[in-house]
Order: C-alpha cells, then structure tokens, then sequence
C-alpha cells in the first residue's frame, strides 16, 4: 500500500520562497492572528539554560498578569515535577528573566512580588527621559470637523526698556539626546583571533605537458557528469595544477572525478570554489615506494651457549669452555692462599 501524502503539507512546503534545503529543519512560518507570544531568541537560543527552564519561560511569559507562577501553580499546569521546575525557575532568576521584589504596601503589609522580564538586558541600557505628557484636548464631535488647526500664538514682544543689552532668553534643552542609545546590545562578543589564510592550491612537484593535458581534460569533462561543475576556462586554468599533483600520486581519474563531483551542494552558487577546497582538503598521500613496503628486519639477538665445567661438570654460559664461576672462586682462593704459604717459607728460609 502506498504512503499517503499530505496534499496540505505539499501545498506549503511549495509555498516556501527558496529552494529547500536536503538537510536540517525546514520551516513553514504562518502568521499569528490571535493567541500568540512574542518570544526572543536570546531566550529560546540561550546556550546555559536548560530546555526545561526555555519552556517554563515561555509558559510563564505566555500568562496574563496576575497569574500565580509558585512552584505548585506550574506543577498543576505543567507536566513536569516539582523538582524539575524549582530547578528551571532558579535558572531563570540566575540569569535575571525572574526577579523577586519586596515592596511594602500602604497598609504596612510587606510582600513579595514575581516579576518576569522578557528582555532583562534591556533593563542594563540608560532608559530614555519620558516625553511630558500635556493635557488631552477635547475631542470634537464627529460632525463638526475642524476646518484649521489653530496655532499657538507667539510669544510677545517685551517692550523696549532702558537697558537693551539682556541675554536672549536660553531654549530649553532638547528631549532626546544627540546620540540616543543603541536599541540592541550584542550578546556575542566579536572574534578575536582572525581566521587562518586559506590553503594554497596543490601544484605538482615535477609539472609535465601531459599532466597538464590530463588535467585540462578532466575539469572540463566535469559537466557531463555534473552540470553544476560548468567551468569557465579561467577557473580551469586556475585549477589544473590542483588536478594535476593528484594524477602525479598516480590518483585514477575516475577516483578524481568522483570525490568532485559526489554529494554538491544544492544550490551550487560558486563551483570553481568548492572544487578548489576539495582538491586541497582532500589532496591524498602520495603512494609508497617499494623500500617503504618491505618489512623491517628483526634485531638478532646473539644467544650464549652453555659449556661444562672442566671440574665440577656444572653447566654454565660462556662464548668459550673453561670453568664455572664457583670453581674460578675456588682455583682463585687456592692460588693465592698457596702464594702466600710460598712467600712465607721463603722468608724463614732467608732468616
């Protein structure tokens, strides 16, 4: 049975401007009417709160004045424990969405007050001075309709008096600054280290004709297998010593021709630039030699062979026959000993 289509989603997804994109998230905006919330994307993109607390803010933010918003309140409201939104609600005080004001009533009562800023870095900004408000004119009626409006007189002439050299009476300063504050405070701070200069294209080591040749025929045969990849003989020439220290690491053409042209990009505005970053992003090693392939020889390691003492017939390791450490000891000990009994009787000899 086939799958049934959503002709209503079909006729929105064609009413999207742009072409779509083959990944990722794709969004059909309908306007808002009625019952709607405006909510910032410095809350819903916030890269330290939870998502949790994203949603009790929008929750919170989306209730009329008055409305209890305790711990309780939003567990009746909401389908997250109590636990869960304690913790959302610390977040957002943290991070000054929510604020807890004492205030003291006229009757002496004091109180607690909730208070939700959907925007709290704007309460960092210097505030504009309020324009004065002046009292309200009547509204005529609506059958009589001014035919002018009046304008205010002007101010009159003060007589000329004895002493005509009295400073002009000083405007009043202006109502907004010359410089107002900006509107918006960015909330990422610029970079700070620039980006590193790009990778230079790969040249060959030893450029030929007949690499030239082979390359040249491979960007501009390119088209038959992408239509995207229609290049100008400018980026061609451009590119070709790119193509060509691939096919001197003995890289086949057919091997070239698809890591160019697989999985593009829809739409491909710039092809000379996406073939340029894959020749040398993806620019492989080149191939070993034989030497490099050949398998290390193995240190020898030279084994002493055991021999067999000449007195004890102990076993022992030496290059050469003889006798084992104890026996040397022994023929040693009695060498000296029978020196120093010889030294001896020669001295008793001369006395």
């Amino acid at each position: 049975m086939d799958t049934q289509q959503n002709t209503a989603l079909t006729r929105a997804l064609a009413e999207v401007p742009g072409p779509l994109p083959t990944s990722g998230v794709i969004h059909i905006a309908i306007p808002h009417t009625d019952r709607f919330t405006i909510v910032g994307n410095h809350l819903a993109q916030h890269p330290d709160l939870s998502c949790t607390a994203v949603g009790i803010a929008v929750r919170i933010q989306s209730l009329p004045q008055g409305i209890e918003i305790g711990i309780k309140a939003l567990a009746a409201r909401c389908r997250e424990g109590e636990k869960r939104i304690a913790a959302a609600l610390r977040e957002l005080e943290a991070f000054g969405y929510l604020q807890r004001v004492r205030d003291r009533l006229p009757s002496g009562r004091v109180i607690t007050r909730t208070v939700f800023c959907n925007q709290p870095t704007a309460l960092l900004r210097p505030r504009r001075p309020a324009a004065p408000q002046h009292p309200a004119a009547p509204a005529p009626h609506p059958a009589q309709a001014p035919a002018e409006v009046p304008t205010p007189a002007p101010a009159p002439t003060p007589p000329p008096g004895p002493d005509m050299s009295a400073p002009p009476p000083v405007p009043p300063p202006p109502l907004f600054a010359a410089h107002p504050a900006p509107l918006f405070v960015p909330l990422v701070p610029p970079p700070t280290a620039p980006k590193p200069p790009p990778a230079p294209l790969p040249r060959p080591d030893e450029p030929t004709p007949e690499l030239d040749r082979a390359a040249t025929a491979l960007l501009s045969d390119l088209r038959r297998h992408a239509p995207q990849l229609t290049l100008s003989e400018t980026d061609i020439r451009h590119l070709v010593p790119g193509v060509a220290a691939w096919l001197e690491r003995a890289t086949h053409p057919d091997a070239i021709r698809r890591t160019l042209t697989t999985d593009l990009p829809h739409p491909l505005r710039h092809p000379a630039k996406l073939l340029k970053h894959r020749l040398t992003a993806l620019l492989p090693p080149p191939l070993p030699g034989s030497h490099d392939l050949t398998a290390p020889a193995r240190p020898r390691i030279t084994v002493t062979p055991f021999q067999t003492c000449d007195d004890c017939d102990r076993a022992f390791r030496s290059p050469t026959p003889g006798h084992c450490r104890d026996c040397r000891d022994c023929r040693e000990h009695r060498e000296h000993r029978e020196h120093r009994e010889h030294r001896s009787d020669a001295t008793r000899t001369a006395a």
